[in-house]
């Protein structure tokens, strides 16, 4: 196998410390593990000596097959894991724990949902706030932050210390830990007892770490004490694909490397053996525009190839439509449909194009959790509005009880759960127990009529009077308040079911298509095996480390991608790193779309397509 020299430099390094920056496409697991052989056969290391820390198991996995494929089957005691293997395992030695310790995911939300109840927490989206809070309580303990300090995004700061303290309380009374805590207190342990942070620091003589910048800060910490006081740490990343800052990684752990490592050693795999030239040039003049990131010049290896295709569509209709008969005419070609995928920014945005497929029959497999709108808090509101409007309950003054319980007060009218009795609620009985208070049945008449007015409209035109007439926006507005939300992720979800809405004439043929799409969607999740041919979708944080030789980027729209939510300097680099990931999943063909409107609304083509133009 003929390597380049940056390669080599790389796989012969033997002491000391060293930073590989690995471009995409760079075949960093194929230096990584020639190094190991290396070490093993040329500088006659003990096998046993060797850890190599990766992100998922998967790596890990992959990364061992690769090496024993290299020794010709021969098995050497050469340690594969993730962070949290690696270190569960020294926990294991030190305090006797098993795999029964490690609580479950669905235990630490029960956990939540427990204390939630317990601390009068009231939310619509139970099941995001409680894994937002413990996404917050996983930043806490892999950032190391004092909780006194720390400025919660879903609740009140009381809230969260709350919570927090409550979560924690319950792991220690179980005698369990999560995998946060197998980093912290891995931590603890090196700092508090040296004699067995040294018997771990004799075993592992040299460590390699993959995908480095993903690494949070007591990762790090760890790693740089079981490195001591040799060294031999052997860091292998890009710093222009770390895209998890929300996960607690820190892409300025690997900027600051040669600050903590001052005679750490430095080589670029800057060849990309993936992507045509008119790919990588792209993406590399997207990227050049972060100012925090170690410079590079990445060259193709692979000709020239197409120019990046940048295309404009009228509206999300349009642009859904022209992919798929694109997608075909790539079929028509000679692709197959599992040579292509669709890669979005969240998970919200590829709605459209799923029963754009299904319309034309294109088999697809999503990556991601498949999402269904029409399961979301929100919709389940509008739906309960419209179906209280129907005709026959308008006429009868009645209206199911699960309804009015789910909408009285959204926005608020102040009206007591007390006033509703019986599964079927009639308003007359409601203005009836409100009659020694006005302003209560004047805001009962206006909800009847509202109804009445609902009932007479199509199905766009009566999500969007909810929306205004009613003051359903505003609700939402007030609620994204309450959960430190920014108001646009709520009102998203509205603008998505709005737009559904106008291609129905009726509510009864829309609420078919919503019954519909959430079965198709059952049975995709049922028959797609992994061996099937199908086009991908997936966000552009699931696509990281995967190829294809045809992508498209979906929505290619300011506020979409950058996201809204981005607003500090750093969170745009962020967004920047993910399109540039997006873009470098593509081998020969990339399609960039946006659209020029949407929800009636003028949209702006993203400043990453000036960027990279």
């Amino acid at each position: 196998m003929a390597f380049h020299e940056t390669q080599l430099e790389a796989i012969r390094h033997k002491d000391g410390p060293m930073l590989v920056l690995a471009g995409p496409g760079s075949g960093k697991t194929t230096v990584i593990t020639h190094r190991i052989w290396y070490l093993v056969e040329e500088y006659k290391v003990e096998p046993a000596g060797i850890l190599v820390i990766t992100f998922t198991k998967a790596a890990a996995q992959e990364m061992k097959l690769r090496f024993q494929v290299l020794m010709k089957g021969r098995r050497l005691p050469v340690s594969f894991g993730t962070f949290h293997a690696v270190f569960f395992s020294i926990l294991k030695h030190a305090y006797g724990y098993d795999a029964s310790n490690i609580i479950r995911e669905e235990d630490r939300v029960k956990i939540i949902r427990e204390l939630m109840v317990q601390h009068h927490v009231d939310v619509e989206d139970e099941a995001d706030f409680a894994n937002g809070i413990l996404s917050e309580i996983s930043a806490v303990k892999g950032e190391m932050i004092n909780l006194d300090h720390y400025y919660s995004k879903n609740c009140s700061e009381e809230i969260f210390k709350k919570l927090y303290q409550g979560y924690m309380d319950a792991l220690v009374r179980q005698r369990l830990l999560d995998f946060d805590d197998m980093l912290v207190m891995c931590y603890e342990l090196f700092s508090q007892r040296k004699d067995i942070l040294a018997a771990w620091q004799q075993k592992y003589r040299y460590i390699l770490v993959d995908e480095f910048q993903d690494i949070n800060r007591v990762q790090y910490e760890i790693v740089r004490m079981l490195a001591a006081p040799e060294d031999n740490l052997f860091i292998v990343g890009d710093d222009d694909q770390s895209i998890y800052r929300f996960r607690g990684a820190k892409p300025e752990i690997m900027l600051g490397f040669r600050a903590d490592y001052p005679k750490a050693k430095q080589t670029l795999l800057g060849i990309n053996y993936r992507s045509t030239a008119e790919i990588v040039d792209a993406a590399g003049r997207l990227i050049g525009h972060n100012k925090t990131r170690y410079p590079k010049e990445i060259r193709a290896n692979r000709g020239k190839g197409r120019p990046v295709v940048t295309a404009v569509w009228e509206d999300a209709r349009a642009e859904t439509k022209g992919i798929v008969e694109e997608l075909q005419d790539y079929v028509r070609m000679g692709y197959h449909w599992s040579d292509m995928a669709v890669l979005y920014r969240t998970s919200l945005e590829p709605r459209l194009l799923m029963e754009r497929l299904m319309e034309y029959n294109i088999p697809f497999r999503m990556r991601d959790t498949l999402p269904n709108l029409y399961d979301h808090w929100i919709a389940l509101d509008i739906c309960a509005y419209i179906r209280m409007a129907e005709e026959r309950n308008v006429k009868r003054g009645m209206a199911v009880r699960a309804d009015v319980l789910r909408v009285m007060n959204r926005p608020k009218r102040y009206i007591s759960r007390e006033a509703i009795s019986g599964q079927e609620i009639s308003w007359s009985g409601i203005k009836a127990w409100y009659q020694d208070k006005d302003w209560m049945v004047e805001r009962i008449e206006q909800l009847e009529y509202d109804l009445r007015m609902i009932g007479k409209m199509a199905p766009v035109a009566a999500v969007n009077y909810i929306r205004k007439g009613v003051g359903y926006d505003e609700y939402l507005r007030e609620y994204a308040e309450y959960r430190r939300m920014k108001p646009e992720e709520l009102l998203e979800v509205a603008d998505q079911l709005q737009e559904s809405a106008a291609g129905y004439g009726t509510a009864e043929e829309w609420f078919l298509h919503m019954k519909e799409y959430g079965e198709q969607l059952r049975e995709q999740a049922r028959h797609l095996d992994n061996n099937m041919d199908c086009v991908s979708l997936m966000t552009m944080h699931s696509s990281k480390g995967l190829e294809f030789p045809v992508v498209y980027i979906l929505d290619a729209n300011e506020r979409v991608t950058p996201h809204h939510k981005a607003v500090l300097d750093a969170d745009l680099e962020e967004e920047r790193r993910m399109f540039y990931v997006a873009m470098t999943r593509a081998k020969e063909r990339l399609h960039v779309c946006y659209a020029k409107e949407r929800y009636g609304k003028e949209q702006e083509r993203s400043r990453f397509i000036d960027e990279y133009l």
